[in-house]
């Protein structure tokens, strides 16, 4: 049970963007494609979980006053590695994620995990801590995407970044010419993330008046 609810808690409840409201970088700069974003959640994803085993094995190792700087170099090291096979393996996303990509080193969620959870808990724990926070973290950039992709270009692309096809195919919602294209620029990104923000606080809100009666 408590395994379930560890791995559970970053889905919603603990969600690291939508709740914590963290990483935000990356949140508003790669979401206007579902595919960068899905591509930027794996990535994250992949990091998360090497750096949080790897600060729980030598947490005991490292002396308290130059943990972070530590953490970071962890961290540092499974983002060159995640980023080189990027480079290799999925060359249209490394070229889509550009510098943000890098910028993973800093990220707040995976420096966060690593000082509030895997430098106190055993490295089971803070696998499956890395793991409901790394799809927690994947569920809010394609909420965000999806949102900003469909209503920014009436539809949604694949076969550009992640996979590429010869002929990428577009799941068209409805014409291009009703679509609100500033939505898949910087200002959207803003604009979009605020909305879902108050509609998550306005649902959790009432949920709470609703408990009270």
């Amino acid at each position: 049970m408590k395994t379930k609810q560890n791995l559970l808690k970053g889905f919603f409840k603990e969600n690291p963007v939508l709740v914590h409201v963290l990483g935000m970088c990356s949140a508003l700069a790669v979401t206007k494609s579902v595919e960068s974003a899905l591509g930027m959640g794996l990535l994250v994803l992949m990091v998360l979980i090497g750096s949080n085993v790897v600060v729980s094995l030598v947490k005991k190792l490292i002396p308290n006053e130059v943990r972070i700087p530590c953490y970071i170099v962890i961290i540092a090291l499974f983002v060159t590695i995640v980023k080189l096979l990027c480079q290799v393996f999925l060359f249209n996303l490394y070229e889509s994620l550009g510098v943000f990509l890098s910028l993973i080193v800093v990220n707040c969620i995976v420096l966060g995990r690593a000082e509030a959870y895997a430098s106190k808990n055993n490295v089971f724990d803070s696998f499956i801590d890395a793991l409901g926070m790394g799809i927690g973290y994947i569920i809010a950039m394609l909420i965000i995407s999806i949102s900003r992709e469909i209503l920014g270009t009436g539809g949604i692309t694949f076969g550009l970044n992640l996979i590429p096809l010869d002929n990428p195919v577009t799941l068209q919602i409805f014409p291009p010419q009703f679509a609100l294209s500033f939505l898949v620029q910087p200002p959207g990104g803003f604009l979009c993330l605020g909305i879902i923000l108050a509609i998550i606080s306005a649902a959790s809100t009432r949920k709470r008046d609703g408990d009270k009666v």
